[in-house]
């Protein structure tokens, strides 16, 4: 049977339930024990005339047909079907004498208990009952007179052995199929659940890079917004509105390429991804952050080497966060950032002032909004150090002036 096939029989029996398999089982036992009636039936009849039948071939006959109806019993019989069998065939020859259908009385039901033992059977019980069919046969033949003792193994083997072996191999390939099986179906789960883990991952990392890329930007656009409208309460500085509306334009054409970039992704479009900004862009993500009015200034500590694509990446944008997080939660003084080259790690550690009050919502309530993008923003860094077994610390500084977020990566073979 094609393996295609035979997994479409399973999927139906399996639907079928088990009640479905049992009834087959049993009407295909039931069909094989009549075919074994017949069939010795019809041994007997064919060695001589209907009248001629003695009072001891009908009682052969009858035996015959009560161990050939026991073939149609469940599988866990099938060692004392085998043992009826064996008796049957020993005793006809006693019963019979030398007629021709003496020594093959159940010829046809012997060879399908010696399958059956060899296919159902285990252990020691399926050995006994291969020696109590093989002494069955064997002095069935050997008290009949009708072969010689050197033709006697051979029917041997024919009758009981070789039935025997051709049920242990079906047994053994049928578990070697079901193992087969088995194992092509985890191999599907486990590739199922890698794709699946794999594209959880992607999308988690989309939207890491869609919350640093518009939550930074639009932090931007809020603060310059803000500056704008208090200049149009101060007529006397024309200079300082036209700077925060345009500084609102180039944050929000940023945001708007950024953002394409990310779609392009998801639809599949993956030639930008080389274009993702690194390290080497950080004075640009500054210079947008002070034209928002925020002093910042960098530092770097110990000698810069090359790094990974992706690490390199993945510290733009743990600093864009956190420049985010200092825009929206800081009390404006400035940020500082220092960047730590260390033999065998690199550290960022950003420290800005922050604010004691909490923002207040509607009727009084606290607001809750700045509160979530701050967990979700940390969350996201955590994220990213995690990908790179990095470690991330965040809260006051000793003296509870201002507040510090740390992240630190291995470098080198344990990266």
């Amino acid at each position: 049977m094609h393996p295609r096939n035979h997994l479409k029989l399973r999927h139906r029996l399996t639907i079928g339930g088990a009640g479905d398999l049992s009834s087959a089982l049993a009407r295909q036992g039931l069909l094989v024990a009549v075919v074994c009636l017949l069939a010795d039936v019809a041994a007997l009849l064919s060695s001589g005339p209907l009248a001629q039948l003695r009072a001891q071939d009908w009682a052969v006959l009858g035996a015959v047909a009560v161990v050939d109806a026991a073939l149609a019993l469940p599988a866990r019989y099938s060692g004392w079907v085998a043992l009826a069998h064996a008796v049957v065939r020993f005793a006809a020859v006693g019963l019979l004498g030398g007629s021709s259908f003496a020594g093959q009385a159940n010829g046809a039901g012997t060879l399908i208990a010696g399958y059956r033992a060899g296919a159902w059977l285990r252990g020691g019980n399926a050995f006994v009952a291969l020696a109590v069919l093989a002494l069955g046969v064997g002095g069935a033949h050997l008290l009949s007179g009708a072969h010689s003792g050197e033709i006697l193994p051979v029917e041997v083997v024919k009758e009981a052995v070789l039935p025997w072996l051709v049920g242990r191999y079906t047994t053994a390939r049928r578990a070697y199929i079901a193992e087969l099986e088995q194992r092509a179906e985890t191999q599907r789960r486990d590739a199922q659940a890698a794709v699946e883990y794999a594209v959880a991952e992607e999308r988690g990392a989309i939207a890491r890079d869609l919350h640093d890329v518009i939550s930074h930007h639009v932090s931007a656009i809020g603060v310059h917004a803000g500056a704008a409208r208090l200049g149009l309460n101060a007529a006397a500085r024309p200079e300082g509105l036209a700077k925060s509306l345009t500084a609102v334009e180039t944050s929000s054409r940023a945001a708007m390429l950024d953002l394409r970039r990310l779609l392009d992704l998801l639809h599949g479009d993956r030639a930008d991804i080389s274009r993702q900004p690194g390290l080497d862009n950080l004075e640009e993500l500054l210079d947008g952050v002070r034209r928002a009015g925020l002093p910042t200034r960098v530092s770097t500590h110990g000698a810069p080497r090359p790094l990974p694509e992706s690490l390199d990446v993945a510290l733009y944008r743990i600093i864009q966060e956190m420049l985010t997080n200092a825009m929206r939660h800081g009390d404006g003084a400035g940020v500082e950032i220092q960047l730590h080259y260390l033999p065998a790690s690199i550290s960022v550690i950003a420290r800005n002032g922050f604010r004691t009050s909490v923002p207040a919502g509607p009727a009084g309530a606290p607001a809750n909004d700045d509160r979530n993008e701050s967990a979700r923003g940390l969350a996201g860094i955590r994220k990213r150090a995690a990908l790179f077994n990095g470690t991330i610390a965040h809260g006051p500084d000793p003296a509870g002036r201002r507040w510090e977020t740390i992240a630190t990566f291995p470098l080198g073979e344990d990266q």
